[in-house]
């Protein structure tokens, strides 16, 4: 199935209440101007400060430091982009970043700072990272929260783990593809149809590797997107195919072909995984992008082809997401102070799909009562917008 894969945030993000990662609302960089003084009030009401990102200057200007909320005009005078991490101090957590500021523009970082130390670092393309002169805050209250940086390192391990998983995964795979490639060559039909949901929701957990296995996923799970001749397209293959033909009544012999196809494929990608290497920076991603998914595409239909069984494939994405976050854990704990509330949200909604599994059979997604649709929905859009935090979280940070 198609899988929009995010884009790396570019907009100010600062630590929000309870230590989630907050990404602040549209921001539009503004040409450069000169003659401002240090500090000025403006319409938002907050004191701006204007900090100079060249690199040669990273962090000049916080000349009148002080605590509470406040706004930095982070300036960009170099010929480069840069980003640029507000800090504690000697390495200390970030407060707040910012990305992707061009050459000539200044873009707006809002914090709330209580005491203590802080550097500005900025790191500019192509260029090693420099952190400006320290500042000392005294008075005031607490400040926000903030978060030790997760580095590409920190996530080897992980994505180490993970990957292992994945592996045990296309193993069990390839058995239940197998058994499904012969229901279909015996020309059983029922006990296709009986192995053909239990194949696809082994696949639907392994969520967040579709980015590993390149045009293997198209093999094995793509729909009719872009397809000219939709479900009657020689490019439509895989799982999608093979469930058509089952509740359309195709016949065995027009099912052999593609049922041989996907098998082919799964021990392909089994034998193939063993060699791949898996980018440890998008693991973070990857837990958000399969429930973000799961709400565009099951939750929506757009991947039924007769079986109905999106709401089961939902339940599944819920378990591959829960096996990127078990292998998280240890960097998110010290950093997500709302990650028990993520992980309880995760086993409410399993509890509340797994309701929806009557008698042995998953209900269809227009079998659910309004009330129940509502409840699913708003489910999962938490869920997406919690992961959103894993997500940025755990895009590593630059420390040189």
């Amino acid at each position: 199935m198609p899988r929009a894969g995010l884009r790396r945030l570019r907009s100010p993000r600062v630590w929000g209440p309870g230590g989630a990662l907050l990404v602040a609302g549209a921001v539009t960089a503004v040409a450069l101007t000169t003659g401002a003084g240090p500090e000025t009030a403006t319409a938002d009401g907050l004191p701006h400060t204007t900090i100079e990102i060249d690199p040669g200057a990273c962090g000049r200007g916080w000349l009148h430091p002080h605590p509470g909320l406040q706004v930095f005009d982070l300036r960009n005078s170099s010929s480069h982009a840069a980003e640029v991490y507000l800090r504690g101090a000697d390495g200390g957590p970030v407060y707040g970043e910012v990305e992707g500021i061009g050459p000539g523009t200044t873009r707006h970082l809002q914090v709330r700072l209580g005491p203590g130390a802080y550097a500005f670092t900025c790191l500019p393309d192509d260029a090693n990272a420099v952190t400006g002169p320290t500042v000392r805050l005294t008075g005031g209250g607490r400040g926000g929260p903030a978060a030790a940086p997760i580095t590409q390192h920190d996530l080897i391990g992980p994505a180490i783990d993970y990957q292992k998983w994945v592996a045990g995964g296309l193993d069990d795979l390839v058995h239940r593809t197998d058994a499904l490639r012969t229901a279909v060559d015996d020309g059983d039909l029922a006990a296709a149809r009986s192995v053909w949901l239990p194949a696809h929701l082994t696949y639907e957990r392994l969520g967040a590797a579709y980015g590993a296995f390149g045009d293997a996923d198209k093999k094995i799970n793509r729909t009719t997107a872009g397809l000219a001749r939709g479900v009657h397209d020689p490019a439509f293959t895989g799982f999608h195919r093979i469930e058509y033909g089952l509740w359309h009544g195709e016949s065995a012999g027009g099912l052999r072909a593609p049922a041989a196809a996907l098998t082919d494929a799964v021990r392909a990608l089994c034998e193939d995984w063993a060699q791949a290497r898996m980018d440890p920076a998008a693991l973070g991603l990857r837990a958000h992008e399969i429930l973000e998914n799961t709400a565009q595409f099951e939750l929506t239909a757009r991947t039924d082809y007769g079986s109905a069984s999106n709401l089961a494939t939902a339940r599944a994405n819920l378990d591959g997401t829960r096996a990127v976050l078990s292998r998280l854990r240890p960097l998110l704990a010290p950093r997500y102070p709302e990650l028990p509330r993520l992980e309880a949200e995760l086993d409410r909604t399993a509890r509340l799909l797994d309701g929806f599994r009557r008698d042995g059979r998953w209900t269809p997604l227009d079998g659910l009562s309004r009330p129940e649709r509502q409840r699913t929905n708003a489910a999962v859009g938490d869920l997406v917008e919690r992961l959103a935090s894993v997500a940025t979280l755990c895009d590593p940070r630059r420390t040189v």
